[in-house]
């Protein structure tokens, strides 16, 4: 039997997708039965290093004990429920009691103990030991719609308007979630429509009714939300990405609300004399032949895979490397490969979380240029001015990516290292810089071995970086044969050269 061994688990587990989606609701209270302190870093650290959330005020744990997993944790669940009504917690909320991994190693199933403590609590069993966290955000979208919503909404009816549109998936600990729900909302609204629910964020539990009301729907993230979408019988489009992408979402999206056809191209055209106006400017000028010769490689959500593949692949020229999504596919590197690729050839570019940096770091790829993109990671994104989706993300985008070949070229500038003299002791001991200048400008040979090894060092290089990297190579090797008294550059000094980082 073969072990197959997993780095860097990069999805959470369904207990966590579905604690983040119930979580938003401020008229809820969840109670996990789990172990104690198993709940600190969903509630606590991870809401504060993502979402720069203090902690989740809306979950406490059952705190297993010893006797709990021989007796089971009913007990466990009736102490937590009696002290959070003793201090007033669960006033004015519905309670709600989520299973964990450990609850459902020793089959703690609450459903009938809740109907008869409390008939408005429900139960939910969140398949963790199952299930990633994607299929947890889709169970408890769904899940909350069928307990609180679908029950109080007439068969077959219709909506309230028909230019009334609901967002749906936005919840905790989706990475950029309030500036690309922010841009989405305003790209809805110029083309006629109106709001009806954010939901879950800006939603709440009793407010889940409303969802019927609306004419059409709007969901965020590709990994999860077309289950909640197609249950309500509306039709959906999912938020847009780059120029293109979201030209067509608006015209299909304005097709159905109704809104006519002049009113969403006069939205578009102005939107091109603004919000777009920085990718023109940026694609005109001189760095624009950049684009078209760097590769670059992308790990995320679903979503903006496919989102960034369109937008810098096929609207921007540049090359895609390769990409992971998640939750991820078959036919797509694991960590381990993205490891081992990053480490052999890596792009230009690479979006993706904490993990891909980490690997860069290993490798010293400093010729690569990171930008999150997607959680794990201590990255905070809750301003409004970071969108990766629509016009405004597309111009953001773009000013990233220039501002970073910028950053590649100055990297590889050659800069005179300033020495700082020691108080009292002159200068360091060395040769002059003018004499050191004049030794590094004489012509020195290299033995074709040499030279055939920088060519294949070169070759792992990205594109735009790739003169300056030759030039500094080459510096460091000659410079290692001059101070051995060499006379031509060899294998070895380029090899030096290499293991330096240089």
């Amino acid at each position: 039997m073969s072990i197959t061994l997993i780095r860097d688990i990069s999805d959470s587990s369904s207990y966590w997708g579905a604690s983040w989606v119930f979580g938003c609701f401020p008229d809820i209270h969840i109670v996990c039965d789990a172990p104690i302190g198993c709940y600190n870093l969903l509630g606590m650290a991870i809401t504060d290093y993502t979402d720069a959330l203090p902690h989740m005020a809306n979950l406490t744990p059952t705190s297993i004990r010893e006797e709990d997993v021989i007796n089971g944790t009913t007990k466990a669940l009736q102490r937590t429920i009696d002290d959070l009504r003793g201090l007033g917690t669960l006033e004015g909320k519905r309670l709600l009691v989520i299973s964990t991994a450990e609850s459902e190693m020793i089959s703690a199933d609450h459903k009938q103990f809740l109907a008869q403590l409390d008939p408005e609590a429900r139960f939910f069993w969140s398949q963790s030991l199952d299930h990633d966290e994607w299929q947890g955000r889709e169970r408890a979208l769904l899940f909350a719609w069928e307990e609180y919503g679908k029950p109080l909404v007439p068969a077959n009816a219709a909506p309230k308007a028909a230019n009334l549109v609901n967002i749906i998936g936005p919840s905790l600990g989706c990475f950029n979630a309030p500036a690309d729900l922010h841009e989405v909302k305003r790209l809805i609204t110029g083309v006629g429509g109106e709001l009806n629910l954010v939901y879950p964020y800006e939603a709440s539990l009793a407010a889940t009714p409303k969802l019927a009301a609306a004419a059409v729907n709007v969901v965020l993230y590709r990994e999860f939300g077309t289950g909640l979408a197609e249950a309500l019988g509306r039709p959906y489009l999912f938020a847009p990405f780059g120029v293109f992408g979201t030209t067509e979402f608006l015209r299909e999206l304005g097709a159905l609300l109704g809104t006519p056809s002049d009113q969403v191209e006069a939205f578009i055209a102005a939107e091109k004399r603004t919000t777009l106006q920085a990718v023109w400017d940026l694609w005109r000028g001189p760095q624009s032949d950049w684009f078209a010769t760097v590769d670059c490689a992308v790990v995320a959500g679903r979503s903006y895979v496919e989102g960034l593949t369109q937008f810098l692949g096929n609207e921007l020229g540049m090359k895609i490397a390769w990409s992971s999504g998640r939750p991820r596919r078959e036919e797509e590197p694991d960590n381990s490969e993205i490891r081992r690729r990053l480490h052999t050839k890596p792009p230009a570019f690479i979006f993706g979380s904490i993990n891909e940096k980490i690997y860069l770091a290993e490798t010293n790829a400093r010729m690569t240029q990171f930008i999150p993109a997607t959680f794990p990671g201590p990255v905070v994104r809750r301003t409004m001015g970071t969108p990766f989706m629509g016009y405004a993300g597309a111009a953001n985008i773009m000013q990233e990516l220039v501002n970073r070949f910028y950053d590649i070229v100055f990297n590889f500038l050659p800069v005179e290292q300033v020495k700082v003299e020691t108080a009292g002791h002159g200068p360091p001991a060395g040769p002059p810089a003018a004499a050191a200048s004049a030794a590094s400008a004489e012509t020195m040979a290299w033995s074709k071995e040499a030279t055939e090894r920088l060519d294949a060092a070169l070759e792992q290089v990205p594109f735009l970086a790739r003169i300056s990297a030759s030039r500094t190579l080459r510096l460091a090797a000659e410079e290692a044969a001059r101070v051995r008294g060499l006379r031509e550059v060899n294998v070895a000094m380029v090899e030096a050269a290499i293991a330096r980082g240089v």
